[in-house]
């Protein structure tokens, strides 16, 4: 992967824990290329805080918020952040691994899921991957999500190069109409290849085909 080396990768702070503030900090002082542009308590400071970052042109590239927020949850505080700023990508961070939560975040939009006993390397790489527009999951969580792969492997064999291609965009969160514009295709074709990867790999929606997706390495390859 090409990592910009002069560009910092600018970080916000969500939780209501001043101590876990302080932690994500110091992690983030020590590793050259990020630094931190802010913090806040709750989901209302972070907005606050956000509208008075973009007023200075210094958005955060990435998001580090906690699930358990007062008020409302760091999820629905995320989706409100990402349609109100596109461009800031939301990493959650929680001690709860409750797979109905992961889900949520999923399908949310936002760019990933870390548990808070995640090491300071693990961040760091969730953080890289936020950037280039991939889903990062703890992989004890990936690993609950998906379960064990069945007998005969996963289906990804039988799917085109083209499928794969939809598979890989599905992962990194594009929606049907964002994968025909990436691909140059109609969006009824991009939608034809959803379903058909959909009934190839044997999932239900674009949240397990994502899971799977991580699961099997395919956010690594260049698209």
């Amino acid at each position: 992967m090409n990592e910009p080396a002069a560009e910092q990768i600018r970080l916000m702070l969500v939780d209501d824990h001043a101590v876990v503030r302080a932690g994500l900090r110091s992690y983030a002082d020590a590793v050259p290329g990020l630094s931190v542009v802010g913090e806040a308590v709750d989901g209302a400071d972070a907005l606050g805080r956000l509208a008075e970052l973009a007023q200075g042109g210094r958005l955060p590239d990435v998001i580090l918020m906690d699930l358990v927020l007062p008020g409302i949850d760091g999820i629905q505080v995320g989706s409100l952040i990402t349609a109100r700023y596109p461009t800031v990508k939301i990493l959650i961070m929680t001690s709860f691994s409750e797979t109905g939560n992961v889900r949520r975040a999923i399908d949310a939009g936002l760019s990933g899921y870390l548990l808070k006993d995640a090491g300071s390397d693990e961040i760091v790489a969730a953080v890289r991957a936020a950037t280039r527009g991939e889903l990062y999951l703890d992989s004890a969580i990936t690993r609950c999500l998906t379960g064990p792969a069945e007998p005969g492997g996963t289906g990804l064999d039988g799917l085109t190069p083209r499928e794969r291609e939809v598979l890989i965009h599905i992962a990194t969160g594009l929606s049907n109409i964002q994968i025909a514009n990436k691909l140059q295709i109609s969006e009824r074709t991009a939608r034809t290849h959803v379903s058909n990867l959909f009934a190839k790999l044997g999932v239900a929606s674009r949240t397990q085909a994502a899971l799977l997706a991580v699961r099997e390495g395919l956010t690594s390859e260049s698209t």
